[in-house]
C-alpha cells in the first residue's frame, strides 16, 4: 500500500470528486437522474516538467501549479454539469481544438486564482501586522509569530464563512468522502459505502495541511532574514514564496511518511486540525461518487499499465 501514498491523490470538486492516478484523472459528478457522469482526462507530462518533480523543493511548486490548472478544470466540468441539471441550455458540444483551448483556459484561470488568493494571504498579514504592532515591541521572530497568527486567524476565519455556504458544505462533504475512500483503500478493504464510511474524514495527504503548512514553515524561514523597514519586508516575502512553498511540501511528505511512528505522527496534526473545518461527514450518495470515481480511476490506470 506504500506505493499508492504517493501516486493516488483526489479533490472534491462541486457536486463531485476527482482522482489522479497514473495516467489519468477521473472526475464522477451525479446527475439528478442518479446516474453518475465522468470526465476523464489523460494524464499527460512533457519530460522537463517529469525532471522538475524529481528535484526537492522545486516539486512542491511545480506540483501545487499543476493541482491547481487540473482541479479547475474538473472543477469546471463540474459545474457544467451543475448548470445543466438546473435546466440551463446547453451549449453546443465544442470540437477538439476548441475543448483544448477551453481546458486550457480554465487552467490557466485556476492558476491566476491560485497566485491571487496566496499573494493574498502573504501580503495582508504582515501590513496588518506593521499598523498595529510595529511601534508596540521590537524583535523580528515577534513580529513575524504575530504576523503568523493573523495568517492563521485569516485562514480559519475565511474557511468558516464560506462553510456555511450550502454549496461549500456540500463540497467539503465530498471532500470527507474523498478522504474516506483512499483510507479504505489503504486499509486493503472492498469499497463499499458501509465499509469507507467507517473511516474518518482526515487524512494526512491532503491540501488542507499543506495550506497550515506554509504559515508555520514560512514564520520560521522569515525569522532566519532580516530586513529593516516594511517595504524589505513585503519583497522578502514575495522572494521567499516559492521556497516557503518547496519547503513545507517536502514537510507534508515527511509527516506523511512519518505518520506511523507514534511519538512524530503529531507533525502532522496541524493539518488534520484544519482539516475538522475542510471537510465534512459525507452522505451515503456522496460516498458512491467518490467510490465510482476512484474505481474508474485505478480500471483505467491497470488497463493503460
Amino acid at each position: 500500500m506504500s506505493q499508492t501514498n504517493s501516486v493516488y491523490g483526489g479533490q472534491a470538486v462541486i457536486e463531485g470528486v476527482m482522482f489522479a492516478g497514473r495516467s489519468v484523472h477521473v472526475t464522477a459528478v451525479r446527475r439528478k437522474n442518479n446516474e453518475i457522469s465522468f470526465l476523464e482526462v489523460p494524464k499527460t507530462e512533457k519530460g522537463w516538467v517529469r525532471n522538475l518533480k524529481k528535484i526537492p523543493l522545486l516539486r512542491g511548486l511545480v506540483a501545487i501549479i499543476e493541482a491547481s490548472a487540473k482541479g479547475s478544470v474538473h472543477l469546471n466540468f463540474s459545474a457544467e454539469v451543475y448548470a445543466e441539471e438546473e435546466g440551463e441550455v446547453k451549449q453546443e458540444e465544442p470540437s477538439f481544438f476548441g475543448k483544448i483551448s477551453l481546458y486550457l483556459g480554465v487552467a490557466v484561470v485556476g492558476v491566476l486564482s491560485f497566485v491571487v488568493g496566496k499573494l493574498f494571504f502573504t501580503l495582508m498579514p504582515p501590513a496588518i501586522e506593521y499598523l498595529a504592532f510595529n511601534n508596540l515591541f521590537e524583535g523580528r521572530i515577534y513580529h513575524n509569530l504575530l504576523e503568523g497568527l493573523i495568517k492563521i486567524i485569516f485562514l480559519v476565519g475565511y474557511i468558516y464563512v464560506i462553510s456555511l455556504t450550502p454549496l461549500i458544505k456540500r463540497l467539503f462533504q465530498y471532500h470527507g468522502a474523498e478522504h474516506k475512500v483512499i483510507s479504505a483503500y489503504e486499509a486493503g478493504l472492498e469499497l463499499t459505502v458501509r465499509n469507507v464510511q467507517k473511516f474518518n474524514t482526515l487524512h494526512y495527504r491532503c491540501g488542507s495541511s499543506f495550506i497550515i503548512l506554509t504559515v508555520i514553515i514560512g514564520v520560521i524561514i522569515y525569522s532566519f532574514v532580516p530586513y529593516d523597514t516594511f517595504m524589505e519586508r513585503i519583497i522578502q516575502r514575495l522572494i521567499l514564496l516559492p521556497v516557503v512553498i518547496g519547503v513545507s511540501y517536502e514537510a507534508l511528505r515527511i509527516t506523511n511518511a512519518l505518520r506511523d511512528i507514534p511519538v512524530l505522527r503529531y507533525l502532522g496534526y496541524p493539518g488534520l486540525w484544519l482539516q475538522k473545518l475542510t471537510t465534512k461527514q459525507p452522505e451515503d450518495a456522496q460516498v458512491e461518487v467518490s467510490i465510482a470515481s476512484f474505481n474508474r480511476m485505478r480500471e483505467i490506470d491497470m488497463r493503460n499499465a
